[in-house]
């Protein structure tokens, strides 16, 4: 830590509410309330009260009626006591300071108090039917420069970071104009604006006073200095007068604008000798800075409930599109320009995992998807994000600062990497400060402030205009609205395949019986139709052969009812997994088929097939009915070759049938699978339409695939893969 940072940190600490002095234009004393001893006075006390308040008893008797009015206040809950001393022309304050009251005693003045409620009353009437803040100010300044006679009157607001504005002024012309000068956070340190918010009013008639010291020093009922926190005679910091002095003031005073109970600003009055404002008047301008107060927060209010109305119909238009659309981030893309008004912004995105749609100037997707790893790492709120300066929380954004300054994102998944966010672009703009903000004079090991208060320009970039409140509630009512949509989306989906599975079981149920009930039929024809043909020596050739087509017919009918039959049972069956060794099975398949083709020529290629996971039964029937395929598509062929393959890549394996058959072509590949499907005429090659369905139908239950290449007169390949045993975390339907 450097000196300068440890005599900042002095200046930070510096006991301004126990400074153990008041200023000299009042007097102040401290009561015991029980005995109403006097324990603590200020040195100067006897040159407004004479002898009738002394240390170390309780007032005299002209005092009495003043006691008994003070001890009913002690006893109730108001935060001070006022009273007029008439004879001595003074004014009388307390407050509670601890268990102790503290009391001060100040000239009363002469302004007559019919003449300040008539002027009270003007101010009140031009106030309540001005409904523009910045003139509202104004108005503000004019009256208290007015009523209290100071050269000039400054209204100073504070922005986020507590540095501060002049956005009114009214003066005679003796002290510089500050309006629209900015003065630095450090000018009013922290512990400071902590007393305006307590104590919202402050005096300083003579910025060259000698303080007055309190007698004893330390108070005896405490044993510590007492605090002065609501004392208006308070005396203040060295810095404080010193900076006076540099800003050539000899008197100032302050008013507090509290709005909502946040400190909004000061109004600031400034004299260049000195000049004093008796307390009447005092709390006039208090009186008049609280009314201030109540117009600027019902202005804004007002300002922000009708901004809120305004973005509230921009997201119940967003909220209807996507609910128009299945898939919500389509409506949300049909409406770019709604998007970009509801936060009033001039880019915006939705990114996923996998996808990127942006709206408006944005920066590139690298910087996108970079921003987001940001907004992920983040450890505090990880659902909402806003700045007006992104590049000072994270410095690569100064590449993309003329697009992306200004960043507003919210989070609309809790399980992906799935943000929506706007941005603004930088906003380079001129702030005139009221000296160097930088500069820290440090002299004799302590620092001074600054001497100069002339207009210092400073270019500030990498910030975007500011979000308000209602954009940011906006943003948090559309990220509402869009968790509500997906979520009214998954249970539609969850409804349409509880419905569509209700439906397969329904389906699969009747297919099941129709097939069922099917067999017994064709089996009578084809038995009849023997019986008949043996019985009926008599029959002419053409009557037999019609018999021969009747049990032919039967019989491919009979298969096709068989293969309905199997198809529809595969979605009920349920599915034994295990180790099959794919070379035994093939083996056994390939023998079984070739009974059926013993008079045809055929190259077998059989390469060493890596063991599967899965229902050993239904694998058979996807590698007969694949082989069988093979066998059949290749009948034209005087040498038919058909070769099966297989290897283990990751956490897949993969296999292969291929022959050279008569193939098919790739554009009709999508009808392949299907049922009742054929590329071929019934007429040249028998099957019925269904044993390709089934092959898809398996691999899919063991969570696989199947794909399929061909070309007309040159065969066909079939691949389909199945998942390892490092897959198996993929439950098996």
């Amino acid at each position: 830590m450097t000196v300068t940072d440890l005599d900042l940190e002095a200046c930070a600490r510096e006991p301004i509410r126990v400074p153990g002095a008041i200023q000299p234009h009042g007097a102040l004393f401290v009561l015991r309330p029980h005995d109403q001893v006097v324990v603590q006075v200020s040195a100067n006390l006897s040159d407004y009260l004479k002898d009738a308040v002394a240390l170390g008893k309780p007032p005299s008797a002209p005092f009495d009626a003043v006691m008994t009015a003070l001890m009913q206040w002690h006893a109730g809950s108001e935060a001070f006591f006022q009273t007029r001393l008439s004879e001595r022309n003074l004014t009388l304050v307390a407050h509670r300071a601890g268990s102790l009251i503290v009391v001060e005693v100040e000239p009363a003045g002469s302004e007559p108090l019919d003449a300040v409620f008539g002027r009270l009353r003007s101010f009140t009437q031009k106030l309540s039917a001005e409904n523009d803040i910045g003139r509202s100010l104004s108005i503000v300044t004019q009256f208290i420069a007015d009523l209290t006679g100071f050269d000039r009157v400054l209204l100073y607001r504070f922005d986020g970071e507590w540095n501060g504005q002049v956005v009114a002024e009214s003066g005679n012309g003796k002290l510089p104009s500050y309006l629209d000068l900015r003065f630095p956070s450090g000018d009013i340190p922290a512990q400071a604006r902590a007393l305006y918010v307590s104590n919202r009013l402050r005096i300083i008639p003579d910025a060259r006073y000698q303080p007055v010291a309190l007698e004893p020093s330390l108070n005896p009922e405490t044993g510590d200095q007492l605090d002065m926190s609501f004392a208006q005679l308070r005396s203040v910091s060295p810095v404080h007068l010193e900076y006076m002095h540099n800003m050539g003031t000899g008197a100032s005073m302050s008013v507090s604008i509290m709005v909502d109970g946040t400190l909004w600003g000061l109004v600031s009055c400034h004299s260049v000798a000195a000049h004093t404002v008796p307390h009447r008047l005092r709390e006039t301008c208090d009186f008049a800075a609280e009314a201030l107060a109540m117009r600027i927060g019902a202005l804004s209010r007002a300002e922000d409930a009708a901004r809120r109305v305004e973005l509230s119909q921009v997201t119940s238009r967003l909220l209807g599109a996507m609910s128009a659309e299945a898939d919500w981030l389509d409506g949300l893309s049909h409406e770019g320009d709604l998007l970009l008004e509801q936060v009033s912004a001039l880019g915006a995105c939705v990114i996923t995992p996998t996808h990127l749609r942006t709206f408006g100037v944005t920066p590139g997707g690298e910087n996108l998807r970079r921003l987001v790893a940001f907004l992920e790492q983040r450890g505090e709120d990880r659902e909402f994000f806003a700045t007006q300066s992104l590049a000072s929380l994270y410095p690569a954004a100064e590449s993309f600062a003329d697009s992306a300054s200004g960043v507003l994102a919210i989070r609309i998944s809790r399980l992906h990497a799935s943000w929506l966010i706007w941005f603004r672009p930088e906003l380079v703009r001129t702030v005139n400060w009221g000296g160097n903000p930088h500069k820290l004079v440090a002299e004799r090991g302590r620092i001074h402030p600054r001497k100069s208060f002339d207009a210092w320009r400073e270019l500030v970039r990498l910030q975007s205009a500011p979000w308000s409140d209602a954009e940011l509630s906006a943003a948090r009512d559309l990220r509402s609205a869009i968790v509500g949509v997906v979520l009214r989306k998954a249970e539609e989906l969850a409804q349409l395949s509880s419905d569509l599975q209700r439906s397969n079981k329904e389906l699969e149920a009747f297919s099941y019986s129709v097939s069922h009930d099917l067999r017994a039929p064709f089996r009578h024809i084809v038995g009849f139709a023997e019986l008949l043909r043996e019985r009926e020596n008599s029959l002419d050739e053409k009557s037999r052969h019609y018999l021969q087509t009747i049990s032919e017919a039967a019989i491919s009918a009979g298969r096709l009812v068989d293969d309905l039959l199997s198809f529809s049972q595969l979605g009920r069956a349920s599915i034994v997994s295990k180790p099959v060794d794919m070379n035994k099975l093939v083996a056994d398949v390939i023998k079984s088929v070739g009974l059926s083709c013993r008079d045809r020529t055929i190259k077998w290629s059989v390469s060493d097939l890596p063991p599967a996971l899965g229902d050993v039964t239904l694998l058979r029937q996807v590698w007969f009915n694949l082989i069988d395929n093979a066998v059949k598509y290749t009948k034209p062929c005087p040498l038919a070759e058909i070769t099966m393959t297989g290897v283990t890549r990751d956490d897949m394996t993969i296999y292969c049938v291929s022959d050279n058959g008569v193939g098919f072509d790739m554009a009709y590949v999508g009808k392949l699978f299907g049922v009742f499907q054929r590329l071929q005429r019934a007429e040249d090659f028998e099957g019925t339409g269904i044993g390709l369905a089934l092959v898809r139908r398996i691999i899919e239950r063991h969570n696989g695939s199947i794909e399929a290449e061909g070309e007309v007169d040159k065969g066909a390949c079939f691949t389909f893969c199945l998942p390892t045993e490092k897959r198996k975390g993929r439950a098996i339907a």
